[in-house]
């Protein structure tokens, strides 16, 4: 049977699907495959680990023949259409839980870099500019005793919650439902957004990109939040109106914001270049050597699961 690996990625997927004498086929670009090429090489593959750059739709569904599995290289799936795939009998999958630290883990370093003007330091530094300690040189905020509001109380909000109590911070979060292990672990209490927007000293997102998400931060209601305040996400541009949220940060209506993802990425709007208060990352969120191998290795156990007849592992 033969499987087709988007892009190139870890190559412990690679070596697996080889050893249960898979036929693999690695799209060799590092860069997004073209959706034409896309659609030649996955029409008779039994098996696809896609990234989230491919857009899984009824048109790409339509035109598989033998698929029966499709492993999201993410913890997110908005790429692929899900019911469409379900209806069509493919099983799609992705790899949770596998990224929980390393994104935790980068969501910290974004909180204390817009805090601490801890970028923008570096290229004053780098620029020749520091010419001796200065009693009001680029003046950032402490964590301890602050508010931190989480959006989104799944594994990773909950674990970046649990990092700001060893600060000292007091955390509050919004979801859908209540956690009780956010509660227990970062004596985290459950409020409304609104709420949370207008208490939160950090404001960072850690929620799927839904219907029911998108824009969920928006010129309504972001005016809500206080000017010391920054945001940070993780998670999904498109969760955040940029444009909204640009504005505020020109007028210094929110102190700063850190981006890991964009609304219409990978392109970012350009007014983000030109402002001092934002640190602008490439989507690294998952990158540690440990995250992206142990993906790799899940996407590939799903596809052979599945393709040997087995329960596929973590099935969406």
């Amino acid at each position: 049977m033969k499987v087709l690996i988007t892009r190139k990625i870890p190559e412990i997927a690679e070596h697996l699907l080889l050893k249960h004498k898979f036929e693999v086929d690695v799209y060799q670009q590092d860069q997004p495959i073209p959706r034409k090429i896309l659609l030649e090489k996955s029409k008779n593959v039994d098996g696809i680990i896609s990234l989230l750059t491919e857009k899984i739709d009824k048109e790409f569904i339509d035109n598989l023949t033998n698929c029966k599995v499709i492993a999201n290289y993410a913890v997110g799936y908005n790429n692929i259409d899900v019911e469409y795939a379900k209806k069509k009998g493919i099983i799609v999958t992705n790899t949770p839980g596998i990224l929980t630290d390393s994104t935790a883990d980068l969501t910290l370093g974004l909180i204390l870099a817009c805090v601490r003007h801890i970028v923008v330091s570096d290229r004053f530094t780098r620029a020749g500019k520091f010419k001796g300690w200065k009693p009001k040189l680029f003046l950032g905020f402490e964590l301890r005793n602050k508010i931190a509001g989480i959006i989104g109380a799944g594994r990773i909000g909950t674990e970046v919650a649990k990092r700001l109590t060893s600060f000292g911070t007091k955390v509050i979060y919004f979801d859908k439902t209540r956690n009780p292990y956010i509660e227990k672990y970062a004596s985290a209490k459950r409020v409304s957004l609104n709420v949370l927007l207008k208490k939160s000293d950090i404001i960072s997102i850690h929620l799927p990109l839904t219907e029911s998400t998108y824009h969920l931060l928006n010129r309504n209601n972001l005016k809500l939040a206080r000017p010391n305040a920054i945001i940070v996400n993780t998670a999904r541009g498109e969760i955040v109106d940029e444009k909204a949220l640009i504005e505020m940060l020109v007028k210094r209506k929110i102190f700063a914001a850190g981006f890991d993802v964009y609304e219409n990425e990978p392109q970012i709007k350009h007014e983000l270049f030109r402002l001092d208060n934002v640190v602008l990352l490439p989507h690294i969120g998952s990158a540690t050597f440990e995250a992206r191998s142990k993906m790799a290795e899940l996407a590939a156990k799903n596809v052979i699961a599945v393709l040997k007849g087995k329960k596929a592992l973590t099935p969406v």
